[in-house]
């Protein structure tokens, strides 16, 4: 029986990536499934984006970062250290500015991921400030959908108490932290959310087991 052709890609930019990331799963996933998930990824943020300029680009790293989760529920080797999954709705605000905070925190130990139900185009600009100003880089940030992959793989889900609709997985721990939406926020207040998250984080950190 001959192979099924490879799903299309909606833009023929997509091709080298695909390669890529097929050549980096090689043995674990093949090429069909890289490139029907990377057209996904293209299709949900271009759902979302004002600008197509760097689409490409983001779709490859929203393809990268499903696949490592995917291989993760799968059980491949080597993917032990703690996952962490930040849900607001927009993924523009508050849950950027924790992602970024917890990797800048963690020193590499965890893995951390962002999303919301909703993606922005892109994250807000006052989050960007506050967080520079503390140190933090969010220079490669930006909003995602909401994928189940990346549920699936999360060992714990942290929602920022915006009532955000998140898939129920077994067995994984599920947190709340009620702070204030940042959107449109004079930027005095945009940095008493950051280190209300920061003391969360803080909190966070010494209940997470070693990797």
């Amino acid at each position: 029986m001959p192979a099924s052709p490879s799903p299309a890609l909606p833009d023929d930019r997509l091709a080298a990536g695909a390669a890529r990331l097929a050549s980096q799963h090689s043995g674990r996933f093949c090429a069909e499934t890289v490139q029907a998930l990377l057209a996904d990824s293209y299709r949900l943020l271009a759902e979302h984006a004002r600008v197509h300029t760097h689409l490409v680009v983001l779709a490859e790293r929203f393809t990268a970062e499903r696949l490592e989760a995917l291989a993760h529920v799968e059980g491949a080797p080597g993917a032990g250290l703690p996952r962490v999954l930040f849900v607001c709705s927009h993924n523009a605000g508050r849950s950027q500015m924790a992602a970024a905070l917890l990797n800048h925190r963690a020193g590499g130990q965890v893995t951390i991921s962002s999303a919301g139900a909703a993606p922005a185009a892109e994250v807000e600009v006052g989050i960007v400030q506050a967080l520079t100003e503390a140190g933090v880089d969010l220079a490669d940030a930006y909003p995602k959908p909401l994928t189940d992959e990346v549920v699936q793989a999360a060992d714990i889900v942290i929602t920022m108490g915006c009532g955000d609709a998140c898939p129920v997985v077994p067995g994984r721990r599920y947190l709340d932290w009620p702070v204030p939406d940042p959107d449109g926020a004079p930027i005095a207040v945009v940095r008493d959310i950051r280190d209300a998250l920061d003391a969360h984080i803080t909190t966070l950190l010494g209940t997470l087991p070693d990797p």
